[in-house]
């Protein structure tokens, strides 16, 4: 039994020197509140599609070169559909910097690729807490509330992201017809 406590308390002792080690993330929230007002202005989904790519280049970046190398190194294994190896590197990224709420986005959305749902929605919670704006992670939300049948919360996700860029593609999700209709709609 002292074995399993001396190990707890070394897994804990090195967790929180990293998280000690790990500098504030940048603090992107004016810029992407500019941006998210430009793309509530745009006049085409295609201006407003150019505009949210501007706020990836916020959301990703971390806090250092360390956690920069982690983020890159998860988003590589994503695009590779290494869904095991991605969450581990996201692990790795959230154990070092706990306040930087893209760790949490991107390891949710492993776990949503990977129908892993349940998991997902504590990520995206606390992707939203650390930034209340992160458009995606909201959408994210929604998406994984979808597949977890919880049909009115996602509908609420879905118009909380909306509001915030009203050119999301997941849009056509409340349209006639589609998925989140909302009740009472003829079709």
């Amino acid at each position: 039994m002292n074995q399993i406590a001396i190990a707890c308390l070394v897994l804990f002792t090195s967790t929180t020197v990293q998280a000690a080690d790990c500098p504030v993330a940048p603090d992107h929230s004016a810029d992407v509140s500019g941006v998210i007002a430009q793309i509530q202005k745009a006049e085409t989904e295609q201006a407003a599609r150019a505009l949210s790519n501007q706020l990836w280049e916020f959301w990703t970046d971390a806090p250092d070169q360390s956690a920069q190398a982690t983020l890159d190194l998860g988003m590589a294994r994503l695009r590779a559909s290494d869904l095991l190896g991605a969450i581990e590197e996201f692990d790795k990224l959230i154990a070092y910097c706990p306040s930087y709420a893209e760790g949490y986005n991107q390891r949710a959305f492993a776990f949503y690729l990977g129908q892993d749902f349940e998991a997902a929605l504590p990520d995206l919670d606390r992707a939203i807490e650390l930034s209340p704006n992160h458009v995606a992670a909201i959408s994210g939300r929604a998406l994984t509330l979808l597949g977890l049948q919880r049909l009115a919360e996602a509908r609420e996700a879905l118009n909380q992201a909306l509001d915030l860029n009203p050119w999301l593609s997941e849009r056509h999700l409340l349209a006639p017809g589609g998925p989140l209709e909302p009740p009472g709609q003829d079709i």
